[in-house]
């Protein structure tokens, strides 16, 4: 098992949608504790609340019963605003869509985030190039999202995920679009980050590439978790 300590605790989780028409649930009553420095898989069929999950996690989403802390904070009762602040500062995010800002370059898509911290040039100029080295793209610093491959802008999700150094980092079908060298490429990126920085890592997803990296797999169906095995 990971470190003992503690980064998410889920109690009693559901997420129900339409409540007041026709409910749809999401969530049965997902409990989850996540350890630092895990690098874990959610799996399940389309349908069984993997991305509800990780965006109730993440703070993106809200969830309609039970609790979600985050590094002992209950994210539950933050207001939106200060939900966004704490965003920002102790979660990043990679999504299966890259979600790049296509007017601005890989260096700076990987500084935004500290721009937001009020970071200092310096700072951010250390941290955007110590992270695009890390993941193979320094020499790529000043090309803009149109101009990099599928996996090259992956990869520039991930420093971008990793530039505020956050409490974990939660990935929705990052390699969805990927074709087998960019997916494995990704993922020795990512679990030598988990390895050599301690950073954790939260993956939901279908790909038996990323399932057979993870240390823990725990299975989603029908907004439940039925299974939790640690490697």
């Amino acid at each position: 098992m990971a470190n003992n300590k503690i980064v998410i605790t889920a109690k009693g989780v559901t997420k129900v949608y339409n409540p007041k028409t026709i409910p749809v649930e999401a969530l049965r009553g997902v409990d989850l504790e996540v350890g630092k420095g895990e690098f874990t898989a959610i799996v399940g069929p389309s349908g069984s609340g993997k991305t509800t999950l990780l965006n109730i996690l993440g703070g993106l989403d809200r969830q309609t019963s039970g609790t979600v802390e985050i590094g002992g904070v209950d994210i539950s009762n933050l207001s939106e605003n200060k939900l966004i602040d704490f965003r920002r500062d102790n979660i990043g995010f990679v999504f299966q869509a890259y979600n790049l800002i296509p007017v601005l370059t890989a260096y700076e898509n990987v500084e935004f985030i500290m721009l937001m911290q009020k970071k200092s040039k310096e700072a951010r100029l250390k941290r955007a190039m110590e992270l695009l080295k890390e993941v193979g793209l320094d020499e790529q610093a000043n090309k803009r999202p149109a101009k990099l491959s599928g996996g090259q802008q992956q990869r520039v999700a991930v420093a971008r995920a990793l530039a505020s150094r956050p409490r974990f980092v939660l990935a929705d079908e990052p390699t969805a679009n990927l074709d087998s060298v960019s997916t494995a490429n990704l993922l020795d990126i990512m679990a030598r980050l988990n390895q050599e920085e301690g950073t954790t890592f939260l993956f939901s997803t279908h790909d038996q590439r990323v399932i057979d990296r993870a240390r823990r797999v725990v299975t989603l169906d029908d907004g439940k978790i039925i299974s939790d095995v640690w490697a």
